[in-house]
């Protein structure tokens, strides 16, 4: 899915990640998200790389990345955890500033990197998310239930663990069912199965929300007066969940100074599902 990308294992100061590169160009870092790694990008990535220096990359705990442990605290993925993974892979590379795209779980690292990194992230785009403490705040019987997952995945250990475990290609499947995602490559699919089959992956995902429920709040109620400053891009699925019961453009401009973006015609899984039109925002707001 990756042909002409340089597959890279880079080490941090906590975690070695996973990621690939190619292009020229200044430097774009892709982050996927739950319960996906970097090959989400396939459709798009190949097609940056003729304006940018592409690197996508598993977050800590996902794909082949390693799985650092998470701690009492959950500390260990916590969004800023995550985040320094990645500004320490752009740095070895080469790359003191960026431009920085994530879905979902990437999304939300990559809102973390660019208030605790703001002369890093140059531009932001997330994909198809509101703020952690938002969607916290304003959980309803609707959003439980069609985000079930976050409230399942935070149980304590091993509870999750041993259930996805029992068979994971069926709980993976279900899971991209229940947000209607058709449209999503076999091949792409064949990956995200094969991590989940490592109970490791299932673990460390696991982790990653109890952090969201936990530590990551309390360093989002530490930055509550704190905005994103550099240009935010914000796109998300029209016939998803996120657009039925968020003003999306309104509740960013909450936590960023300078917001743009619009809805598409898909649901949540904007690269995969509306390449196309994820493609054409994503250029005319990095090249703008």
């Amino acid at each position: 899915m990756f042909t002409g990308f340089e597959k890279l294992e880079i080490e941090t100061s906590g975690a070695v990640i996973n990621a690939v590169r190619a292009g020229k160009g200044p430097p774009l870092l892709l982050l996927h998200g739950y319960p996906q790694t970097l090959a989400m990008w396939h459709q798009v990535a190949p097609r940056l790389t003729e304006h940018f220096t592409v690197v996508a990359a598993d977050l800590r705990g996902y794909g082949a990345s390693s799985k650092p442990e998470g701690g009492a605290d959950h500390a260990g993925y916590s969004k800023r955890a995550m985040a320094q993974d990645q500004v320490e892979l752009m740095q070895r590379l080469g790359f003191e500033q960026f431009f920085l795209a994530g879905h979902d779980r990437g999304g939300r690292v990559g809102h973390r990197m660019a208030l605790d990194h703001p002369r890093r992230v140059k531009k932001l785009a997330v994909l198809d998310i509101v703020p952690t403490r938002t969607m916290f705040a304003q959980i309803n019987q609707y959003l439980a239930t069609v985000y079930y997952h976050w409230f399942f995945l935070i149980q304590p250990h091993d509870l999750p663990e041993r259930m996805i475990g029992a068979d994971p290609e069926f709980f993976l499947r279900n899971f991209f069912s229940r947000l209607g995602a058709g449209a999503l490559a076999p091949e792409a699919v064949a990956e995200y199965v094969k991590a989940f089959r490592d109970p490791a992956v299932i673990h460390a995902s696991c982790e990653d929300y109890r952090a969201a429920a936990s530590i990551d709040l309390e360093h989002d109620e530490a930055d509550i007066a704190s905005k994103v400053q550099c240009p935010l891009l914000v796109l998300w699925g029209a016939k998803g969940r996120i657009a039925q019961m968020f003003d999306v453009l309104e509740t960013w401009r909450e936590r960023a100074s300078e917001v743009r973006g619009r809805g598409l015609p898909c649901g949540h899984y904007l690269p995969e599902e509306a390449p196309e039109e994820t493609l054409d925002e994503l250029l005319a707001f990095f090249r703008g």
